[in-house]
């Protein structure tokens, strides 16, 4: 049986299960298991309408919705492969990944986004929009086509391309059955066996890996999932739904930390010094250095204050954070587990089905690691501690990219291009990427992504790309609205104690920040190191021509 077959089966055996909602200015848009089966019907009776074959490409670009889901599902149901695509994007970026991909039919979430696609590169794909779809009611499923099989490809989700060019992922059916199985054993775990009904909150595009795999396992769960709909009411929504677990990114984790720390120093008074105090002594007690006094404060903190920042936050259900896509920094981390809640890692790429390694809420969770390789995974490292990866979760390869498959997927094992470490525990660490190592003309090696991230801690809300490949000196680039003397005062805190080839000796300050519109982030949000490069050549140059007293 495949996961599409588990998915419907476990829907139509309880068609008035809560599993899908919508938030919408503190109201709900609910759709039952029986709602979204009814969706799916009527989605897969149109697109038999439009006489497509099997393989075909269908494009799904909308932004997250009950809609979504069940378009998503009738694709794969009717044997066509769906090429999910983030609203957002660029529409040159939008236009050439449907020219690599040479899609038949093209679904929008609205009239605004077809109207933005046409007078792009769209040549025999017709475009058109969910209320097309959904425009007339079918009250029964078109006859069934031949059931998924393993090596069926489902999807093609196309990669970040931080360092050039786009490309399409397939996945096959096997793929994602196999992950899901692995998902559903983890959430199950967290939840103390409980199989089904969790309530999960989720904001993240469907479109990338990791957040559709998160989808998936919830309708095979039964779960109810909470969808925010407008990312300016996260924090309220987040509450509304009083999840028990849900999805991040380190950005929101980030802020979150943030947030309770500035709202505390305006509160001040004695909740301030209870919660500076338990602060501290939970880093010394990490640290190994905890003093009796230590205890007392957290003692007094988890009774007093600690309960009230995580229902104010969060909500009062939360069992964990569970956070992918980009390292989590060490001290946020501890600051939910502080907070009595833990946070759960998860990494994977893409080509991975989204996931490799996954922290289990019944083992040891090492803050700064992301937890032991999944079931039925091989992991180990390589040359340049490369992480490389074997299992029934690696992908089938680039769509119409046989060079560049070849390249990282060699004797069934998938090189990351990611560096990693594993101790005795087997809980792994992600240092960086090895297409990122900085290369001085010293011959020294140096990985940009913990140096940015500590200079980061020191300057929050901002970015930072740090270069110097085949020079004689570690620079950044910051940007924000910062004073040079506090970017000064920064990289002084995290020069200090680093041998003096990760030392930054240079810097230049930028007002606006790297973005998906200006071409300097990925979709999700990761730095184009390349295309920064180029971009700033002459500050860049005028940083090495003048060295700045550091």
């Amino acid at each position: 049986m495949s996961f599409l077959d588990s998915i419907f089966g476990q829907l139509d055996g309880v068609p008035r299960s809560l599993v899908l909602r919508e938030v919408h200015e503190g109201k709900f848009l609910d759709a039952s298991a029986g709602d979204l089966m009814s969706l799916v019907i009527q989605a897969r009776a149109f697109l038999r309408e439009q006489k497509l074959q099997k393989g075909d490409r269908c494009v799904l670009l909308a932004a997250n919705s009950i809609e979504w889901v069940a378009v998503d599902l009738a694709i794969m149901a009717e044997g066509l492969m769906v090429v999910p695509l983030y609203a957002r994007q660029a529409v040159t970026e939008l236009a050439a990944m449907m020219k690599d991909c040479s899609p038949s039919l093209v679904i929008c979430g609205d009239a605004a986004l077809r109207n933005s696609l046409q007078g792009g590169w769209m040549e025999a794909a017709k475009l058109v929009t969910f209320d097309e779809v959904f425009s007339v009611s079918r009250a029964e499923a078109p006859a069934p086509h031949e059931p998924l099989q393993d090596d069926d490809p489902v999807t093609i989700i196309y990669t970040s391309g931080t360092s050039g060019e786009a490309k399409g992922v397939v996945l096959t059916a096997g793929n994602v059955g196999q992950m899901l199985a692995n998902t559903s054993s983890r959430l199950q775990s967290l939840m103390n066996g409980e199989k089904e009904g969790d309530r999960v909150f989720h904001y993240l595009p469907f479109c990338f890996a990791g957040s559709w795999i998160m989808l998936l396992t919830s309708l095979m769960r039964l779960n109810q999932l909470t969808m925010n709909m407008d990312l300016g009411q996260i924090a309220a929504d987040m509450r509304l739904a009083q999840a028990d677990y849900f999805l991040n990114v380190p950005a929101l984790l980030e802020r979150m930390r943030k947030a309770v720390d500035e709202q505390l120093w305006k509160t001040g008074g004695l909740v301030l010094g209870i919660y500076t105090k338990a602060k501290s002594g939970w880093m010394r007690k990490h640290e190994g250095k905890a003093s009796a006094s230590d205890s007392m404060w957290l003692a007094v903190a988890r009774t007093a204050v600690f309960p009230s920042i995580r229902k104010k936050m969060i909500g009062g259900n939360l069992r964990a954070l569970i956070c992918g896509s980009a390292p989590l920094n060490v001290e946020t981390q501890l600051f939910f587990m502080m907070l009595g809640i833990p946070v759960l890692q998860v990494y994977g790429l893409t080509e991975t089905t989204a996931i490799c390694t996954m922290d289990d809420p019944a083992g040891q969770v090492e803050p700064g690691r992301v937890g032991p390789a999944i079931a039925g995974i091989e992991m180990k490292l390589g040359e340049q501690d490369e992480i490389v990866v074997r299992g029934p979760n690696v992908f089938a390869g680039y769509w119409k990219r046989p060079e560049e498959t070849a390249k990282v997927l060699r004797d069934q094992w998938f090189y990351t291009g990611d560096q990693g470490e594993v101790n005795a525990a087997g809980n792994w660490k992600v240092v960086g990427r090895i297409k990122n190592l900085i290369v001085l003309g010293s011959g020294h090696n140096i990985a940009p992504e913990p140096i940015e991230e500590a200079l980061l801690q020191q300057l929050p809300g901002g970015q930072v790309v740090l270069i110097g490949n085949g020079r004689g000196y570690l620079s950044a680039v910051v940007t924000g609205d910062v004073a040079r003397e506090k970017v000064q005062s920064a990289i002084d805190l995290v020069n200090a104690g680093r041998p003096h080839y990760k030392q930054i000796r240079a810097f230049q300050v930028r007002g606006e920040p790297f973005s998906i519109e200006n071409g300097l982030l990925t979709a999700n949000g990761k730095l184009k190191r390349d295309a920064i490069a180029a971009k700033l050549h002459d500050e860049i140059e005028e940083m090495y021509q003048v060295k700045q007293a550091v």
